[in-house]
């Protein structure tokens, strides 16, 4: 597979994509967490460039290799707290809208909003929609794990 594009064409996008990651970080969920919301939502849409940046960023942050070679599992490991395992399931439900999936449901939102105040929540929820947002550009101009914009 090769890229389609060198990069982003619109050095605009950049700054709006700035904008976004300084309102999820302003959000006060842990980088760690945020890390693992981005590798869960990129395996599921297949985006290796995402798969690869989010290891990168978590294992700078701290996170260790036994849980991020696990979070395509996390429902049958035992390396998550409760408050990690209702953001994962948020995620997923938020990342799988496919035909008639439920999206997420009121009882994962109940979940999530037990474990995280609403800044947290909307952290969370921006982080996994950013996330979307990339897996889709990356996987229509095939952009390559490893390369750095």
């Amino acid at each position: 597979m090769e890229a389609r594009v060198n990069g982003p064409a619109n050095p605009g996008m950049i700054t709006a994509i700035q904008y976004l990651y300084k309102a999820i970080h302003a959000g006060g969920a842990d980088q760690r967490l945020l890390s693992l919301i981005h590798l869960r939502t990129s395996q599921i849409n297949g985006c290796s460039p995402c798969v690869f940046a989010s290891t990168e960023s978590a294992r700078k942050a701290g996170e260790t290799d036994e849980r991020l070679h696990n979070v395509v599992a996390w429902r049958d490991t035992p390396f998550y707290t409760e408050a990690e395992r209702a953001a994962l399931a948020l995620t997923e439900a938020a990342t799988r809208l496919q035909d008639g999936a439920p999206g997420v449901t009121d009882e994962i939102w109940d979940t999530a909003a037990g474990h995280f105040s609403e800044e947290q929540l909307g952290a969370i929820t921006l982080e996994i929609a950013l996330t979307n947002f990339f897996n889709r550009i990356n996987r229509t101009i095939r952009e390559q794990a490893g390369k750095t914009w």
